[in-house]
């Protein structure tokens, strides 16, 4: 096997800087602030984000989905609720979310507690999605074993013959929410000095510190 040097790879980092005096002190405007200059670069996948968890024995998992929305009440994602994120989440309710943008030498890391969204939340936005989508959300007993992919083939068309265009949310799909308790931006810098702003709750506001890099 071809040694990998990995200890040999670096770059330097000489992007924009994150400063105190600058940063929004709300931390939802400055997500959104960062989120829309991320669409706009035209990033694929710029709502892609790390979501780790914990299980009943205390061991992390982490796995990437899709942020399908967010507000001053938090962070939105889908997923089917017998999955093992799902089913994490059921022993734990807290979790961390991470986006990592390096064409903009960007992180941001947020962590809280999750709950479901309500039934017409995820009501909305299943209904939303297309219909092959739709359908794949029957068709995956998300995170068990399978035979092989004929069988998961072999269910996508039973379910589409079943349905046709008229698919239902099934009752093990749906979406969480995390409301976050601390925020982390991450602003690569030159001589890996990077600026890293924290917002923690402070009362009815947001108090923000700067870490070392």
């Amino acid at each position: 096997m071809e040694e990998i040097r990995l200890a040999e790879l670096r770059r330097d980092y000489s992007s924009k800087e994150l400063a105190e005096e600058t940063i929004d002190r709300d931390p939802f405007r400055q997500f959104s602030i960062w989120m829309a200059e991320t669409l706009n670069s035209q990033i694929i996948d710029a709502n892609a984000m790390t979501i780790s968890t914990v299980d009943a024995e205390n061991r992390p998992s982490s796995r990437v989905v899709l942020l399908k929305g967010f507000d001053l009440n938090g962070f939105v994602f889908f997923t089917n609720y017998e999955s093992k994120k799902a089913i994490d989440l059921g022993h734990n309710p807290h979790a961390a979310l991470h986006f990592f943008w390096p064409q903009l030498d960007r992180q941001i890391a947020i962590s809280g507690r999750v709950e479901k969204t309500s039934r017409e939340e995820s009501e909305k936005y299943f209904n939303s999605r297309p219909v092959d989508s739709r359908l794949g959300a029957w068709t995956s007993s998300q995170s068990r074993e399978i035979e092989s992919r004929s069988e998961l083939e072999k269910r996508f068309e039973e379910f589409s013959g079943k349905f046709g265009h008229d698919v239902p949310l099934p009752e093990f799909w749906g979406g969480f929410r995390l409301t976050p308790d601390k925020f982390e931006f991450w602003q690569g810098r030159q001589n890996r000095l990077h600026d890293r702003i924290v917002y923690v709750p402070s009362g009815e506001t947001w108090q923000i510190r700067r870490l070392s890099p």
